[in-house]
């Protein structure tokens, strides 16, 4: 069996085991897991190790070495609070922790704005909605959108009314 075939079998549960492991860690996407599992995948295949095993095997292997790489990269990171800093040095400013450049006002701003913008596009959109908001960023008008979707501008208007009721949503969280 090559190696497309393989891929194409198991592509779905690889997908499920990579979703559900992105459930219970926060510094990874789920694509992310998933590619990191089909590189597994491809490299373990190419090595000749995939021979005369049974997907249930295969899977198993992939689920225990996504576990095993956010495991080691977990490890790696350190996750800094800006405002756990300043709590234990009462001296310092968020211009010494930033530095000057991202000590002003507008510079955090942007920053947060930018962080929520990819919040709620991961946590609340789907792949279609993504799709119009990388249109109406370009600047592109509702006719022109739909003339690239494929939809009316009606359609294209109903779609932008939807997610803007969902981004309130999720601003109204925090």
């Amino acid at each position: 069996m090559g190696f497309e075939q393989l891929y194409r079998k198991l592509s779905p549960t690889i997908k499920w085991i990579a979703y559900k492991l992105n459930g219970r860690y926060r510094s990874f996407n789920h694509d992310d897991l998933y590619q990191e599992a089909t590189i597994h995948l491809w490299s373990n295949f190419l090595k000749g190790t995939l021979r005369d095993k049974t997907d249930s095997y295969i899977l198993q292997g992939c689920y225990f070495h996504l576990k095993n790489y956010i495991h080691k990269v977990n490890e790696r990171s350190n996750i800094i609070s800006i405002y756990a800093a300043l709590s234990t040095n009462d001296e310092a400013t968020v211009g010494d922790i930033l530095g000057r450049h991202w000590a002003c006002q507008d510079c955090r701003g942007n920053l947060h704005n930018k962080f929520l913008a990819q919040s709620i596009q991961d946590n609340g959109f789907n792949p279609r909605e993504k799709r119009l908001l990388v249109y109406f960023s370009q600047g592109l008008t509702t006719r022109e959108i739909g003339e690239r979707m494929g939809i009316s501008h009606v359609s294209v208007i109903k779609m932008m009314r939807k997610i803007r009721v969902r981004s309130q949503k999720h601003l109204d969280e925090i």
